[in-house]
């Protein structure tokens, strides 16, 4: 079980119609270290810059490891350990996902994510490794100073009121820990089946 988020970067085949990608393999994605079973996939579309949602995960036994990769627009993509005791602990990990690029990120369980528009109308795909609990969904607010994500907001942000309501890292009691992803896992695929 990979213990970090992972940028990867599928290889794009350019012809005379245009281009082809395989996005998903499990051959590829375990060779990276990812054997994650992916159990749905979620498409979002954002109609204004400056739109954040997160920093959003789940809690076990529902918590899930997530891949995202942006297909039109740009969003500022981030990652948040939440494994009490990881050399990592609240440290964002932030790269730019976009159109004009393929690459995905994968964010494993135990951690955190949220995402900023960067251009209107965004689309967003991701896929998770366990089915949405509204019961388990949870979430460290967007603002938390003890993060300190530097959002390059240009506008107002817009935010859901769920976001504006979640708790900060302070207020909140972490379910992961650190060295104990496999376990997690395994409660994970004993949730969906």
């Amino acid at each position: 079980m990979i213990s970090q988020a992972k940028l990867l970067e599928p290889t794009r085949y350019f012809d005379d119609r245009g281009w082809f990608m395989e996005i998903y393999s499990e051959e590829w994605f375990g060779a990276n270290g990812i054997h994650d079973h992916f159990h749905q996939d979620h498409h979002s579309y954002f109609k204004s810059v400056g739109t954040i949602r997160g920093i959003h995960f789940q809690m076990p036994p529902f918590a899930q490891a997530k891949l995202v990769r942006c297909v039109r627009g740009s969003i500022l993509n981030v990652a948040v350990d939440l494994r009490r005791g990881s050399p990592a602990f609240a440290r964002p990990v932030v790269v730019e996902l976009s159109d004009d690029d393929p690459a995905q990120f994968y964010i494993p369980i135990g951690f955190g994510h949220g995402f900023m528009t960067l251009e209107p109308d965004t689309e967003v795909l991701y896929k998770i490794s366990n089915k949405y609990s509204r019961e388990f969904e949870n979430g460290i607010r967007w603002d938390d100073p003890t993060l300190a994500i530097e959002w390059p907001l240009t506008v107002d942000p817009i935010i859901s009121r769920q976001d504006w309501d979640l708790p900060t890292l302070a207020e909140f009691e972490s379910p992961f820990v650190y060295g104990e992803e496999a376990r997690g896992a395994r409660v994970m695929v004993e949730g969906i089946q």
